[in-house]
C-alpha cells in the first residue's frame, strides 16, 4: 500500500529556499517562540470517544434494551401465573333471617376472613403466544442489528469528519507556509525597488499578494475551527476545540481491489441493516403464525385453595380445580382483516429489503470507485507537486538574477500553494474513500498500527 506522507515534510520540502538574509535576521527566525502545549486527538480516541457519549448510539442501545423486555413480556404468558388474595370481610344488616341480631339495637353483624391463592397456566393455544413471542425474539434481533448498524455509520462518520479535520489543518499549515513565502517575496522586494533594480509596481503587487494569502490563512483557521466542532458533534462532545489532530493513515481495505461483484456479495453477507430486515421479515410471518391461531380456541388449567371463616382461628379450606376452553367463534371478521394487514406487511418489508440491497449495491461500487480515483490522485497530485515546486524555484532565482518579473514569481508561488492543497486534499480523499468503502461492506476500519 502507498504510504501517505508525512505532511509537515511535504510542506518543508513545498518551500523552496529564498534569497539570503541578513545573519541577525536569520538568527531572530531561527529563535522558536515559546509555544503553549496544545492537547492532540488521536483516531482511536475520537472512535472511542464517539462509542462511549453519542447520543445516537445510546438511543439505539436502549432501544436494544426496549426490544429484549418485549421478549421477556410476551414470554411471560407461557409461564404459571400465580396470585395470592386476602380479604376481610364485615357487615351490618336489619334482615333478622340471617345471622344473629343484637339485642340492645337489633341489628345483624356479620364477618368473616378468606385467605387464598391461584395458579393458572396456558396449555394450548395453537400458537398464538408463541408466535407473538417468537415474533418478538426476531424484532430484538432486528433492533439488535439496527444497532450495530447505527454504530457503524456513526463510526464512519468521525472518521470522515476527523480526516475533513486533519486535511484543513494541514492546509492551515499550507497557508502559513504560503504567507511566510509571500512575506520573504516581500521583503526581497522591497530590497530590490530601493536600490532601484525594480519597478515599484511589484512592491504593490506583491504587498497584494502577502494580503491574500493573509486573508487565506483567516479561512483556513476559521474553516480548521468549523471542522473541529463538527467533530465535536460527531464524537457526542460539548467541549472547546482547542486541540489538535494527530496525522492518522488508513490501510487498504480488505477486498478493495477484488472484483465488483464480490464486494457486493460479501455487503450481502456484513452488512447489518440487511440482516435487520430478514428478522424483520422473519418476525413478520411469526406474527402471522399467531393471528392465525386466533380460528381455534384456547385451554388453560387452573388450581385455587382458599380458606375462610369468621375469625382467623376458625378458617376453614378449599381447594378448586378447573379445565377451561375458550373459542372465540365470531368477531366480525377481525382476524381475516388483521391477517390481511400483516400479509401486506410482509410484502413490504420485502420490498424494503430488496430496494436496501439495490441501495447497498449502489454504495458498494461508488466507495470502490472512488477509492480507486483518489489513489490516481494522488500519484497525479504528488506529480503536480514535485512540478510545482521546482517551477518556484526557478522563478524565485530568475527573479533574483532580474531576468523574471513578479508576475512569473507570484504565478509560480499560486501555482505551488494549490499544488500543495490539491496534494493534502488528495491524501485524505483517499482516507475518507476508504473509510465509505469499509462502511458499504460492513466493515470496521481504524488508524494503520
Amino acid at each position: 500500500m502507498r504510504s501517505f506522507l508525512p505532511m509537515t515534510a511535504l510542506l518543508l520540502a513545498a518551500t523552496p529556499a529564498l534569497a539570503q538574509e541578513p545573519p541577525q535576521q536569520q538568527t531572530q527566525q531561527q529563535q522558536p517562540a515559546p509555544a503553549q502545549q496544545q492537547r492532540v486527538l488521536t483516531l482511536a480516541e475520537a472512535l472511542r470517544t464517539a462509542q462511549e457519549r453519542q447520543p445516537q448510539l445510546r438511543q439505539a442501545q436502549a432501544s436494544t434494551t426496549a426490544a429484549n423486555a418485549r421478549v421477556d413480556q410476551n414470554f411471560s404468558s407461557l409461564l404459571p401465573q400465580v396470585s395470592a388474595n386476602a380479604s376481610y370481610q364485615r357487615s351490618f344488616s336489619s334482615n333478622t333471617n340471617f345471622g344473629t341480631a343484637d339485642p340492645t339495637s337489633g341489628i345483624i353483624r356479620r364477618e368473616g376472613f378468606n385467605v387464598g391463592a391461584s395458579v393458572n397456566q396456558l396449555v394450548w393455544d395453537f400458537g398464538r403466544t408463541t408466535g407473538r413471542w417468537r415474533a418478538a425474539q426476531e424484532s430484538a434481533a432486528a433492533q439488535k442489528s439496527s444497532e450495530q448498524q447505527t454504530q457503524s455509520d456513526v463510526l464512519a462518520n468521525v472518521q470522515t469528519v476527523y480526516f475533513n479535520a486533519l486535511a484543513q489543518q494541514v492546509l492551515v499549515q499550507v497557508a502559513e507556509e504560503t504567507l511566510q513565502n509571500q512575506q520573504a517575496h516581500l521583503d526581497q522586494v522591497q530590497a530590490q525597488v530601493q536600490v532601484g533594480t525594480r519597478p515599484e509596481i511589484d512592491l504593490v503587487q506583491q504587498r497584494t499578494l502577502v494580503a491574500n494569502a493573509r486573508l487565506q490563512l483567516i479561512q483556513a483557521r476559521n474553516n480548521s475551527a468549523t471542522l473541529k466542532a463538527q467533530l465535536n458533534q460527531a464524537m457526542g462532545v460539548e467541549g472547546p476545540t482547542d486541540y489538535a489532530v494527530r496525522e492518522e493513515v488508513i490501510g487498504l481495505v480488505r477486498g478493495e481491489d477484488e472484483p465488483t461483484g464480490a464486494l457486493v456479495d460479501l455487503a450481502f453477507q456484513n452488512r447489518a441493516d440487511l440482516a435487520a430486515t430478514d428478522h424483520q421479515l422473519l418476525a413478520q410471518e411469526q406474527q402471522l403464525s399467531a393471528t392465525r391461531g386466533n380460528f381455534f380456541p384456547s385451554i388453560s388449567v387452573s388450581v385455587s385453595a382458599n380458606e375462610s371463616g369468621p375469625t382467623p382461628a376458625e378458617l376453614q379450606w378449599g381447594v378448586t380445580g378447573q379445565v377451561g376452553l375458550s373459542w372465540p367463534l365470531f368477531q366480525g371478521g377481525l382476524t381475516l382483516a388483521q391477517m390481511r394487514e400483516q400479509r401486506a406487511n410482509i410484502s413490504g418489508v420485502q420490498a424494503q429489503r430488496d430496494a436496501l440491497r439495490q441501495q447497498v449495491r449502489l454504495e458498494v461500487e461508488r466507495a470502490q470507485l472512488a477509492v480507486h480515483a483518489a489513489r490516481e490522485s494522488v500519484t497525479a497530485a504528488d506529480e503536480a507537486l514535485l512540478n510545482a515546486r521546482e517551477r518556484l524555484r526557478l522563478a524565485e532565482g530568475r527573479y533574483r538574477a532580474g531576468v523574471g518579473n513578479i508576475i512569473e514569481l507570484s504565478d509560480a508561488q499560486l501555482s505551488a500553494t494549490n499544488a500543495a492543497v490539491q496534494r493534502v486534499q488528495a491524501s485524505y480523499d483517499l482516507a475518507t474513500a476508504r473509510t465509505e468503502l469499509a462502511r458499504s461492506l460492513g466493515q470496521q476500519t481504524g488508524p494503520q498500527t
